[in-house]
């Protein structure tokens, strides 16, 4: 703490003034140094000295703590100890009944107790104004002091330092390149001009973070209906963001939070979840996507219809008659009633196939008698149920097996097959049945198996009457199939014939031929006999 000495009164210290001042031609007081600059709670030493022919009386008028360090016949060394304020002391000397007095200045100088940068915003948006405040309290000085604002090492503004404590101020635009920058106050104490230096002292520095975040909310990409007991991928995106990596996302339905896996790309951010639909989330919900980045956030939200829509039930039953129901497979036996039945969920339509058209309800009956040609018939059931605009179906089906015994019809078996030997035939003979019949076809001669498929070439081997038999555990049937097959020529005969007639024709052409050629050679021979007499005659 800075000791409080008690001044005299200001008339009281003027009166003494005057009375020590000397008159023309009297003794005088001198002091050194007549300046000083000293560090607070520093100290120095004062001399007094005094031009007398008598013995003079020297002293100190001041309110510092002083010691006489040294002394002489006119002269007096003080030291000033623990200065904490400027101060100027006064040296007086008593010559006989004469007085004088000379002072000296002291300046005290001191650093800034407390140089403080105010805090910064957690978050401050880029394209906003920010205000930096800087504290200085203490310091001396004042005229010497200014406090400059820094952004890294450039300064934003320097000003003096003059209240008690002070505060300066700067504004400054927010800009992306700010983000992470360190910002502090600095004062400076310029003692150039007394001798001394500059003094410097810092606030600890404070970072800047910046961001921005679009006026756009995020778009969220959801199917407008979910099912209950199926699970679905929504996704959340915006573009825009910095720092990207600083955004958080929340995802939601309703109270129940997702967790989504957020995936970063330069200033564009994808956050995917998925939700599991269940059955106490039946109704209309709303799905919300919030990012987050500073202290804003921009949200979307969505409602999302939840339906339960299980698929129809669709069930075949019989009445005091025997019947297997083998899961899927569904067995009745020949002339059967069936009674086929399709129900849904509530609020859902069926359409039964085959079943006579009436208004549309949640429930459809069939009842038909079961015939052969029932057999293997498939039955659907199918449901419509409108969600939120959209319609929406589902089917299920079921087949009919009906149990009859084997059966050999026409369309089936031809009883009567002719053909021509040689030539290229497909025959058919097939069993109905269930279960499938086993056939066996023989000839009534022989014991010889029908031929059933493909026939390259038709033989006449094949010809007969034969029997065939359809058995199964439920019965069996028989019937006659006649194969009829034409025979044709000798082929080898034909081919002997053949050659014979062209041999014949060969020979005979030949035959021409050499005659021909001997008759023109036989009349070449006679006309140069002829003309050989002609030149041998005399003339």
């Amino acid at each position: 703490m800075v000791a409080i000495v008690a001044r005299p009164p200001l008339p009281a210290l003027l009166a003494l003034l005057g009375a020590l001042l000397p008159g023309p031609g009297a003794a005088q007081t001198s002091v050194k140094p007549l300046e000083a600059i000293i560090p607070r709670g520093g100290s120095m030493k004062v001399n007094c000295t005094a031009s007398c022919d008598q013995h003079p009386i020297l002293g100190l008028e001041t309110p510092l703590t002083k010691s006489v360090v040294a002394s002489g016949s006119h002269w007096v060394t003080y030291e000033l100890s623990d200065i904490q304020d400027n101060s100027r002391p006064m040296c007086f000397s008593n010559c006989g009944t004469k007085q004088s007095a000379a002072s000296t200045s002291i300046t005290v100088y001191w650093f800034p107790e407390r140089v403080d940068l105010a805090s910064l915003p957690h978050w401050q948006p880029v394209g906003e104004n920010l205000t930096l405040r800087c504290q200085v309290k203490g310091g001396a000085p004042r005229a010497h002091l200014s406090v400059a604002l820094l952004r890294g090492e450039e300064v934003l503004n320097q000003q003096p330092v003059v209240k008690e404590p002070a505060e300066v101020t700067a504004t400054v635009l927010a800009r992306r390149d700010d983000h992470g920058t360190n910002f502090s106050c600095r004062t400076e104490l310029d003692l150039h001009s007394l001798g001394l230096g500059l003094f410097q002292n810092s606030s600890v520095s404070r970072q800047l973070r910046t961001f921005v975040l679009p006026k756009i909310r995020p778009r969220l990409a959801t199917p407008r209906i979910m099912e209950v007991g199926t699970h679905w991928p929504v996704n959340c995106t915006l573009d825009g963001l910095f720092p990207v990596s600083e955004a958080r996302v929340h995802l939601a339905l309703e109270d129940q939070r997702l967790e989504p896996t957020v995936k970063y790309s330069k200033d564009f951010l994808s956050a995917t979840a998925w939700v599991n639909v269940t059955g106490k989330d039946e109704g209309i919900r709303q799905l919300t996507c919030a990012v987050m980045l500073g202290n804003q956030d921009q949200r979307t939200q969505e409602n999302v219809t939840i339906y339960s829509f299980p698929a129809p039930s669709l069930t075949l039953r019989v009445h005091h008659s025997p019947f297997e129901d083998l899961g899927n497979k569904f067995e009745v036996f020949e002339s059967t009633v069936v009674i086929v039945e399709c129900k849904a969920h509530a609020g859902a339509v069926v359409t039964l196939s085959g079943a006579p058209t009436k208004p549309p309800d949640s429930s459809a009956q069939l009842k038909l008698n079961a015939t052969a040609e029932d057999n293997g018939r498939n039955f659907s059931c199918s449901a419509a149920l409108e969600v939120a605009g959209q319609m929406l179906y589902k089917n299920k089906t079921q087949e009919l097996h009906v149990l009859y015994g084997p059966r050999l019809d026409e369309r089936d078996c031809l009883g009567n097959w002719t053909w021509q030997e040689g030539s290229q035939q497909t025959l058919r003979c097939e069993a109905k049945g269930n279960p499938t019949p086993k056939l066996d076809c023989r000839r009534k001669k022989d014991e010889a198996l029908l031929p059933i498929g493909d026939l390259r070439p038709v033989k006449w081997t094949i010809s007969g009457t034969y029997t065939c038999k359809a058995t199964s555990r439920l019965g069996a049937v028989t019937r006659e199939v006649v194969v009829n097959v034409i025979s044709q020529p000798n082929n080898m005969v034909i081919i002997l014939v053949a050659a014979a007639v062209t041999l014949g024709t060969v020979c005979t052409a030949a035959y021409l031929y050499n005659r021909q050629r001997k008759i023109r050679e036989y009349k070449l021979q006679k006309a140069q006999e002829a003309v050989a007499m002609k030149l041998n005659t005399p003339p």
